[in-house]
């Protein structure tokens, strides 16, 4: 499903702040040189990332999902000057890529990889997060956010990417498609969940905003 014409989501670019070069450099190899480069952030939600982060301004950050590195060094923009980065991916084979263009950016120095299952990494990180970013196996959701709660304070803010699974969400549930059926038991725990107020914003492909209270 798409929710807007590919010429308003063109308008909607070309009228958000200019997309990095680096980053412009960063999606042009990876859809060279990786498989399935539509999970790429892009511009315009990278734009939003940016803009979130540099509005709160946090110390620390963890990302659940790599991929190529591009999300992180969009979250990186809001950093504070002795802020941290942690972000995690199961694929080793990304590594050198997103190691490459952290260290091209200005971040490199503050953005620490993980590479294995976030589940196992999270509980080991002695860290509390002002801003998590949730965009992995869509399966784990609710287990990542209930790993990722007692890492945060309140005030933190929660991302979820993903939320609409291009509009699967609001079509009839086919029993065998479990990704859609956590999709949704997810979005409905975060609307409801007692110590977050919640969000879900039509950004993309859906990015549900969470603050602790």
């Amino acid at each position: 499903m798409h929710f807007l014409s590919p010429l308003l989501e063109n308008y909607l670019a070309d009228n958000s702040q200019e997309e990095p070069s680096l980053l412009q450099e960063l999606t042009r190899e990876t859809h060279l040189k990786v498989i399935q480069p539509r999970m790429l952030t892009g511009h315009f939600q990278g734009r939003v990332l940016s803009l979130l982060s540099k509005i709160i301004s946090p110390k620390y950050i963890l990302e659940i999902g790599t991929y190529t590195g591009y999300s992180a060094l969009c979250l990186a923009e809001g950093l504070r000057t002795d802020g941290e980065l942690h972000t995690i991916d199961v694929n080793a084979e990304l590594e050198q890529i997103q190691r490459t263009y952290f260290d091209r950016s200005q971040y490199g120095s503050q953005i620490i990889q993980h590479i294995g299952n976030a589940l196992d990494i999270i509980p080991n990180l002695d860290v509390t997060f002002d801003l998590v970013f949730i965009d992995a196996e869509k399966k784990q959701y609710d287990y990542y956010l209930e790993k990722v709660l007692p890492k945060t304070k309140s005030g933190s803010i929660i991302l979820s990417d993903n939320v609409l699974w291009s509009g699967k969400v609001v079509e009839p549930l086919d029993p065998k498609d479990t990704a859609t059926k956590v999709l949704l038991d997810y979005n409905k725990k975060l609307s409801q969940h007692p110590l977050l107020e919640t969000v879900l914003l039509p950004i993309r492909d859906g990015l549900t905003l969470s603050r602790v209270k």
